[in-house]
């Protein structure tokens, strides 16, 4: 039986903590939350096993920390995205562009995302971590429209990616936009 590869004995490693972390996002975003183990993100983080019970208090912890860590990456990519949207125009094409996945987010955020709403489902941990993540992705639609549009809008988007993400063909850009302006349309032009 061949030797297992020696491992470098890290005896400070501050950044520990966070690699695991994000280690588990890793996983998650390829297995799944159902497929991942402690051994998975401790392969991927490159730490002994050990480390996760050191960390955290349990894999239900280390979900909850990686999914809060990721919904953090992700609001702040969303509200830089927003930025420079300054009209109804500019409101529909940031949106377009968001769900095309040219906003910094991927199909394999979308995924990690996907298995956080999934988890919160059965996790009433996790339902704070989505929470808070639609409270901050509204409160940035809601500087273009009002709260019952930019609610609207915000489930919108989570579906057309879904769509996206889940068509065996390519999605059109134009069509996505057109179905964007006409659920901001009364908003937008009341703001002219």
């Amino acid at each position: 039986m061949p030797a297992a590869p020696h491992r470098p004995v890290r005896r400070h490693d501050p950044d520990r903590h966070d690699r695991i972390v994000d280690a588990a996002v890793d996983v998650i975003a390829e297995h799944g939350v159902a497929g991942t183990t402690h051994r998975l993100i401790a392969a991927a983080a490159d730490v002994p096993l050990g480390s996760l019970t050191y960390h955290f208090t349990g894999l239900d912890d280390l979900r909850a920390q990686a999914f809060a860590r990721f919904a953090e990456r992700m609001a702040e990519t969303y509200e830089a995205h927003f930025a420079d949207v300054h009209d109804g125009a500019d409101f529909v094409a940031a949106v377009t562009d968001l769900v095309h996945g040219d906003a910094g987010a991927d199909d394999r955020d979308w995924a990690v995302a996907y298995e956080l709403h999934l988890a919160a489902l059965r996790d009433p941990a996790l339902r704070a971590v989505t929470e808070s993540w639609m409270r901050r992705s509204r409160s940035v639609l809601e500087r273009f429209v009002d709260p019952t549009t930019a609610r609207g809008v915000d489930a919108l988007i989570e579906g057309l990616v879904m769509h996206k993400v889940l068509s065996t063909g390519p999605v059109s850009r134009e069509q996505t936009r057109e179905i964007i302006a006409r659920a901001v349309r009364p908003t937008t032009e009341a703001a002219r």
